[in-house]
């Protein structure tokens, strides 16, 4: 008998249709194994990995983005379905891996994800919630947070807020509740909880990245030069600041100093 799951197994574990699977292989998302007949046989790693593409498409992320985050997720799972459970939180600008105490971050970029993989023997469960026993630690009511997001964005604000009330050094908070504000429109809020941020969590790279970001959004382009440099004065390998510098310094004409942060750009991107 083959191992691995089904393409019926997958989908019925994702939640999403053969269709939908199918789409994300053919776009090089995974490459799952052949069983004796050629069917789709998806390993641990495949199923998070469709998971996580399937909720980064939806943030219209550039496909090529998608893949390089989704290389380096793969390259850092675990063979098997971890036994107290893996929590993947793709969140701002980073993915983050969370498996027990230990956490570890996957790779830059502009998106919120929140889902929890949970394992017991061969099943594999994507769980929207963490389980109810558990006390509402300050991770547990941010991924709270996160979920809500999809349903009231005001809810999901104020749990932010919240939370941050409690927990003033949860730099993600910061970076998630300003993502909110600022697509809303809500710009000068944002740029107020950016810097409340950065009082709490002095140089964290995606608070940067995102006031930088909003900065360039209201006009004020040598601030927010000012803050993508410091940015890559602790983030040199930072591809998308090194992307946006180099736009703002073409806008002012500064044509030698984007030619060289778009040069940085593209070699990171090959990486």
């Amino acid at each position: 008998m083959s191992s691995g799951y089904t393409l019926a197994e997958a989908s019925e574990i994702l939640g999403l249709s053969r269709g939908a699977i199918t789409r994300l292989i053919d776009a090089g998302f995974v490459s799952p194994a052949r069983g004796a007949r050629r069917e789709y046989r998806f390993d641990f790693q495949d199923l998070v990995v469709l998971r996580a593409a399937q909720g980064l498409a939806h943030a219209r992320l550039p496909s090529r983005r998608i893949s390089r985050s989704l290389k380096r997720l793969r390259e850092q799972l675990p063979a098997e379905v971890p036994v107290r459970g893996l929590r993947i939180l793709a969140v701002g600008n980073a993915v983050v891996v969370s498996q027990g105490t230990a956490q570890w971050q996957v790779d830059d970029g502009q998106y919120l994800l929140a889902f929890d993989v949970a394992g017991e023997g061969r099943r594999v469960e994507f769980l929207d919630r963490p389980a109810e026993a558990l006390p509402a630690s300050a991770d547990e009511r941010f991924a709270d947070a996160c979920a809500l997001e999809e349903v009231d964005v005001e809810a999901a604000a104020s749990a932010y807020a919240a939370l941050l009330a409690e927990a003033p050094a949860c730099a993600a908070a910061y970076v998630n509740l300003g993502r909110l504000l600022h697509t809303q429109g809500r710009l000068d809020q944002a740029d107020r909880v950016y810097r409340e941020g950065l009082e709490h969590v002095p140089g964290d790279a995606l608070l940067l990245f995102n006031r930088a970001v909003l900065l360039g959004d209201l006009e004020r382009a040598p601030e927010a030069i000012a803050l993508y440099r410091t940015l890559l004065e602790h983030e040199p390998e930072f591809a998308d600041a090194h992307y946006n510098l180099a736009l703002l310094y073409q806008a002012i004409g500064r044509e030698k100093e984007a030619l060289r942060h778009l040069n940085a750009f593209r070699r990171l991107e090959r990486a």
